[in-house]
Parts: structure tokens; C-alpha cells; sequence
């Protein structure tokens, strides 16, 4: 995906469906350092692949237990893991299935 379409994706999807208090938590200073400490604490690479064997490079970092089901762990390092785009997406689809988000 080119990186102008997955801004647009982003942007349209924090306008339009994004929780705003969430939106405006994924904005912040303070998550965009965690995001970065997940990153190196995992090496830039998806923890989920990994456990598979297989090597893939992580494009996110996912909360291993949702923040709409638990914010007050939005800031904790052991509540995330980096993920590549495809297990991230794996990963939001079995959470919303779990707790029905």
C-alpha cells in the first residue's frame, strides 16, 4: 500500500470511527515513545511471526488487551507487542469477536 493511501486510511478511519479519546490518545507524545520503545524492546520485528518461525519486520504495535476494554494499561510496555500489518489484523478481528468490539 503507497504511503499517501495509508495515510488517507488512517485519517479517514480517526475521523469518521475512531473513538476520539482514543484518537487523540494515538496522537500523543507518550504513545508515540512507547511505540518506539515496543519496537526496539522487540528488535522491528512481528512477535506473532516470530513465535511461527518465520521473520517478518513489524509495521505496528498492538495492545495485547485492547484499550477499550482496559485503559488504564494504554501506557504499560508488557501490555504491547509489534506486530506486521497482516497478524495485527488477524489480531483486531479475533479481539473484536472476543470482546465484542
Amino acid at each position: 500500500m503507497a504511503e499517501k493511501e495509508k495515510k488517507d486510511r488512517h485519517k479517514y478511519y480517526d475521523m469518521y470511527a475512531r473513538d476520539k479519546e482514543v484518537a487523540k490518545f494515538y496522537n500523543s507524545i507518550e504513545w508515540k515513545k512507547l511505540k518506539q520503545k515496543a519496537l526496539i524492546r522487540d528488535k522491528g520485528l512481528c512477535q506473532e511471526c516470530l513465535s511461527n518461525q518465520k521473520i517478518s519486520m513489524a509495521t505496528e504495535v498492538d495492545h495485547i488487551i485492547p484499550i477499550r476494554v482496559r485503559w488504564d494499561l494504554r501506557l504499560r510496555l508488557d501490555n504491547l507487542r509489534s506486530l506486521c500489518h497482516k497478524c495485527h489484523m488477524r489480531k483486531t478481528t479475533e479481539d473484536k469477536k472476543r470482546y465484542g468490539l
